[in-house]
């Protein structure tokens, strides 16, 4: 008789699959790991500022004359030149007295900050008997911080008779007033921006818990970018300015939640599909994560065409931005999906997803919107279009680029105060010093060639080296006015004549000129740069043709009509005096660079239900899945950017507004109707010549 041996029965804990150690245990060594980096990351991030420069020779083109300029300069005795003009004005008329507080003034400044001249600068009366003025050249040497002797400066004047005002102006205070409202961008911007995500992250989520684990992530992300930037001044010595340094924080802050809206999208999807987070997790990163590397790589590669600008500040901002967009990518594909893990499925509460639910978006307005387009798809293209070309048409007739004096926003600080006084009071005086740098045994020849150019009020010979003399030039015209700039073109072609490329001609008015020549250049060359790499990219992600020149044509045709909207806004409403020279270049890059991650959000989606349903149903569903979250995305970038607008410059709130209007655009208008639209119009034809195309297996969807 055979004996049976009976098995116990398993429990269903014991039927059900063991969890691997490794799979429960990974996401634990990623937080360690990440502890580490953020530790030292910490370290290099506070060096930062330290490595920040905003001196003239960092945004100017490295290859223009007032660049050169400044070099040679700094070989002379005393080092670089500086000038402080200081005028007083006495709006009811000059008294008794007055005069003696100037000499004692000015005496006070020549004693501090002069350059050692024979004879003391001459005080000018202004014609109407209000006002008095004298230029003071400095000594470099004992300026060694221009903010803090500006600051010394306008102390030294405080003695003075009641009622008489005092301003310390010229291109040494001007620049010292620019550099002390970017000493105050840094923190006031981080403290903003975060706050901002912070209350669209529970706005979206509406949940107390959820919208702290992506606002940690992505200030770790901005600690570790400030690090490696700081890296990389160590090792290549690029430039980073303040300007570089306050749309690093925008990025990453806004890159960054994006990247973690895709991501928790997606995540939410495959926790209803699968019981355990660490393998909904791997499911959403084989989804989300090919698309939020595609756009990192995107935005990559469009900031380090930057690389290819002669504007010192442009060209530092690509490795800067690259770093900021690395670092955020790294951070949403590591450390946030170990975060989420660990906190497992209760982070979401109180709308915890539950496994087997259905999560299939159609039904939504979404859903909904994809099927009005479908109806109406030609319409749904052509009018938008229509409308961003017509605001396109905004930029005809625009200010010119913006003048020095009209840089600040919402506050006037006291050196644009005193140099509106002088043009105001001394007409025939208020022309900004240029400076002629010449070879030592060809500076009277040089002199005489540039008293005998048209709209030059006078010059004269100042220090000489071993190897550069410098001549100060006093122009007939304002700063920035048509007859200053045609003086400087006459003046560099007279000295040419003499010493060809030995000569040079700068100054403050000349370094503005040759900035904003700069950017147009920059324009030309690094804009078609920018667009070949993205639709190589793009080309690449989709394996196709058409849909990226169709998606590169439709961010280029919404980048326009945002500047044309800008363009009027700034002008008619904030009552800007112009466009500021950089905003058309940095704009356009974020803009296009920015607006293609939504377009590879979408289009891989589109793309992955193209395979599964056609073309045209591919395209409902993949709109109803990423609608909201594609719109989540842009509303949080587009409110990360917009906080530039409450700086006090009006570069930064120019790049804020057009970057901001420029990404709901994109995103509610082009990317939400606008592309699909034009998908299903094409239908298969989207895909050519992929494998997609030629199977042909959405035709007769394409008829429904």
């Amino acid at each position: 008789m055979t004996s049976t041996v009976k098995t116990p029965a398993r429990s269903a804990a014991d039927s059900r699959p063991r969890r691997s150690r490794t799979k429960t245990v990974l996401p634990w060594l990623v937080l360690a790991v990440w502890v580490g980096l953020l530790l030292a990351g910490t370290s290099l991030a506070g060096k930062l500022g330290s490595v920040t420069r905003d001196g003239q020779v960092d945004y100017l083109p490295a290859s223009a004359q007032s660049t050169k300029v400044l070099q040679a300069e700094a070989q002379l005795p005393g080092g670089e030149n500086g000038l402080f003009v200081v005028v007083y004005q006495r709006p009811g008329g000059l008294r008794p007295g007055d005069r003696e507080a100037v000499e004692r003034g000015q005496a006070a400044l020549a004693q501090r900050f002069g350059d050692g001249t024979a004879a003391a600068p001459a005080i000018v009366d202004s014609d109407d008997g209000t006002a008095l003025m004298y230029a003071l050249p400095l000594d470099h040497a004992s300026v060694d911080d221009e903010a803090a002797a500006t600051t010394a400066a306008r102390d030294l004047l405080a003695d003075r008779p009641t009622g008489l005002d005092a301003y310390v102006t010229g291109p040494t205070a001007i620049g010292s007033d620019m550099d002390e409202v970017f000493d105050s961008v840094d923190s006031t911007l981080l403290l903003a921006t975060a706050a901002v995500v912070a209350v669209l992250l529970v706005l979206t989520y509406r949940s107390p818990v959820l919208w702290l684990v992506p606002l940690a992530a992505v200030g770790a992300a901005a600690v570790l970018s400030m690090g490696v930037v700081y890296a990389l001044t160590q090792a290549f010595d690029i430039t980073v300015t303040s300007m570089s340094s306050a749309l690093l924080i925008v990025l990453v802050f806004g890159a960054g939640t994006d990247y973690a809206l895709l991501l928790v999208s997606r995540y939410r999807e495959e926790l209803h599909r699968f019981e355990h987070p660490v393998d909904a997790m791997q499911a959403a990163l084989r989804g989300a994560g090919p698309a939020v590397l595609a756009s990192a790589a995107t935005v990559v590669a469009g900031l380090l065409c930057l690389l290819f600008a002669d504007l010192n500040s442009t060209s530092g901002l690509g490795p800067v931005g690259a770093a900021g967009i690395g670092s955020a990518m790294l951070v949403m594909l590591t450390l946030f999906p170990a975060l989420l893990v660990v906190l497992g499925r209760r982070v979401f509460w109180p709308f915890v997803p539950r496994l087997g639910d259905d999560a299939h978006a159609s039904g939504s307005r979404w859903g909904r919107l994809a099927q009005l387009v479908a109806r109406r798809r030609v319409v749904s293209w052509a009018v938008p279009l229509v409308v961003l070309g017509g605001l396109a048409l905004g930029t005809v007739g625009a200010s010119g680029s913006l003048p020095q004096l009209d840089q600040f926003a919402r506050s006037t600080p006291e050196s644009v105060v005193g140099a509106r006084l002088v043009e105001a009071r001394y007409p025939s005086e208020s022309g900004q010093p240029l400076t002629v740098m010449s070879r030592p045994g060809q500076s009277r020849e040089v002199l005489a060639a540039v008293t005998s150019t048209p709209g030059v009020a006078g010059a004269e010979l100042g220090r000489a080296g071993d190897d550069w003399a410098e001549i100060s030039v006093t122009p007939v015209d304002p700063p920035d006015s048509a007859g200053e700039t045609a003086t400087i073109h006459r003046l560099r072609a007279a000295v040419r004549d003499i010493g060809g490329g030995s000569v040079l001609v700068g100054g403050p008015s000349a370094e503005r000129l040759d900035e904003a020549s700069a950017n147009s250049s920059d324009r030309t060359v690094v804009m078609p740069l920018i667009l070949l790499v993205v639709l190589g990219i793009l080309g690449l992600l989709l394996r196709a043709v058409v849909a990226p020149l169709v998606l590169v044509a439709t961010v280029v045709v919404s980048f326009f009509g945002a500047l044309g909207l800008c363009t009027l806004v700034f002008e008619h409403v904030l009552g800007f005096a112009g466009l500021e020279a950089s905003v058309p270049l940095i704009g356009f890059l974020f803009l296009v660079a920015l607006g293609v991650d939504y377009n590879i959000f979408l289009m891989t989606r589109v793309r992955e239900e193209s395979a599964r349903h056609g073309t045209v149903a591919g395209t409902k569903r993949g709109l109803a899945m990423t609608g909201g979250v594609i719109t989540s995305a842009g509303v949080v970038l587009a409110a990360t950017f917009a906080v530039l607008a409450s700086l006090p410059l009006v570069q930064l709130v120019e790049i804020g507004i057009l970057v901001a209007v420029g990404v709901l655009v994109d995103t509610v208008l082009v990317r939400s109707v606008v592309v699909p639209a034009l998908t299903m119009s094409l239908g298969s034809w989207t895909w050519w010549p992929s494998n997609l195309w030629r199977k042909g297996q959405d035709r007769a969807h394409d008829l429904v």
